[in-house]
């Protein structure tokens, strides 16, 4: 079968292909010396074999330490180059901590190494089978949000620490009646003592179940049940007895191995928060690109990822949130497999103002578009909060600026005016 295939950056003051040999060496069959039993016919079924170099500028300084150089007294330059390294799947099986420590395992520890980064994961067709896939994804998503033609707005629970259960809830009731297709909890707010998740899905819901009775629409809850793995699981069985459509799961702090099980446990929308990612991809000569974290994470069988937001609170540049929506709407493997794409989601000091770029980066409009302050700042309150961002997107459809539609509108005028000042 067709080999996986990863993209690294390495950095090191060594001869690059000799590099690119043990990193492929120590992350298959190898280690630095001959060992017993080793033979020829086993490293060429198990061994990882570098496929491609191309060696980029040199840099005058490291940029990390490595404390084996300093001992040896090692300086520069520091050559720097791509590699593509293919690997054995019959090495892996069906396993996929086993996958992730292949791809991005003791290969950043590497001795010779100033920096090392891992930018791309390509997957054969049979590989990527042998994974979870997304439930709902995209098309799962609409059709349970009954959203066609537009993307899906959604705004995050704040404050996202101090309202009680019920006050949750009352929230909850007022941003239906506003007309929000999407809301969920924040990551840092999963099972707190004054809105314990026991309580807070029951009365979400009830304001959910209320809403959807009198007018048919369902709004979606991503619910945190973020936790222990059993926890989780008794978590998500509560959302789906009480009607809940969506769970969310902070995905580097549970796990790969408990998102996975989650996935073959339940039938709700798994809603992945990638919080903490920054911590892996800031550095340009550590971590790892949003393309292999979103593959490696897709394989749990999540339905929505987290891409940041354009002109947001946080530290991306647009291209690369960018970048991250566009990976996530691609098939994993086979490029006509349109089930196995999810759904990225746009959160971070979104606000009316930033949905036409938004829009023009995804014209499928096969997103979420989520707003915290954008909309539960709002100087009217949350409700000309979610108003403004369906008259923004009613502006778009009809070909205006936001400027000429806010004559007309309202909640876009007024969130034009307080948020476009702070901008």
């Amino acid at each position: 079968m067709q080999r996986i295939k990863a993209r690294y950056l390495i950095e090191t003051p060594d001869e690059p292909m000799q590099v690119a040999e043990v990193l492929a060496g120590e992350q298959s069959s190898g280690t630095f010396v001959r060992v017993a039993n080793e033979s020829e016919d086993l490293k060429a079924l198990t061994r990882a074999t570098v496929e491609v170099i191309e060696e980029l500028e040199p840099l005058s300084e490291p940029s990390l330490p490595n404390a084996l150089l300093s001992r040896q007294g090692r300086g520069g330059p520091w050559r720097r180059a791509r590699v593509t390294v293919s690997f054995p799947p019959a090495n892996i099986g069906r396993n996929l901590p086993t996958l992730a420590a292949t791809l991005a395992g003791n290969l950043y520890d590497l001795g010779g190494t100033t920096g090392l980064r891992l930018e791309h994961i390509d997957l054969p067709s049979e590989f990527r089978n042998r994974f979870e896939r997304p439930r709902h994804g995209v098309r799962g998503t609409r059709m349970l949000t009954q959203v066609e033609g537009r993307p899906l707005i959604g705004t995050i629970i704040k404050p996202n620490v101090g309202l009680s259960a019920e006050e949750t809830g009352t929230l909850v009731g007022e941003l239906c009646e506003a007309g929000v297709d999407f809301i969920k909890d924040d990551e840092c707010n999963a099972d707190s003592e004054h809105a314990p998740i026991a309580q807070r899905i029951p009365a979400v819901m009830n304001h959910v179940r209320r809403w959807q009775d009198k007018t048919g629409k369902a709004v979606m809850v991503a619910f945190n049940i973020s936790d222990e793995h059993e926890a989780m699981l008794r978590h998500a069985d509560l959302v789906a007895r009480e009607g809940g459509t969506c769970v969310m799961v902070s995905l580097n702090w549970a796990g790969f191995s408990s998102v996975q099980a989650l996935r073959r446990h339940t039938d709700l929308v798994i809603h992945g928060h990638r919080n903490g990612f920054g911590m892996m991809s800031r550095h340009p000569a550590l971590g790892m690109d949003f393309q292999p974290y979103q593959t490696l994470w897709r394989l749990t069988g999540t339905d929505h990822m987290h891409v940041h937001g354009l002109d947001g609170k946080f530290s991306q540049p647009n291209s690369e949130v960018i970048e991250g929506a566009h990976d996530s709407l691609a098939p994993l493997a086979d490029p006509a497999d349109r089930d196995d794409i999810v759904m990225p989601a746009f959160s971070s000091g979104q606000w009316a103002g930033t949905l036409p770029q938004t829009a023009k980066a995804v014209p499928s409009g096969d997103f979420l578009f989520m707003c915290g302050g954008g909309i539960l700042a709002h100087p009217q309150g949350p409700t000309a909060g979610v108003k403004s961002l369906h008259e923004a997107w009613a502006a778009l459809a009809a070909g205006q600026t936001l400027a000429e539609a806010a004559a007309e509108a309202p909640n876009l005028a007024a969130a034009l005016s307080f948020f476009g000042r702070s901008k």
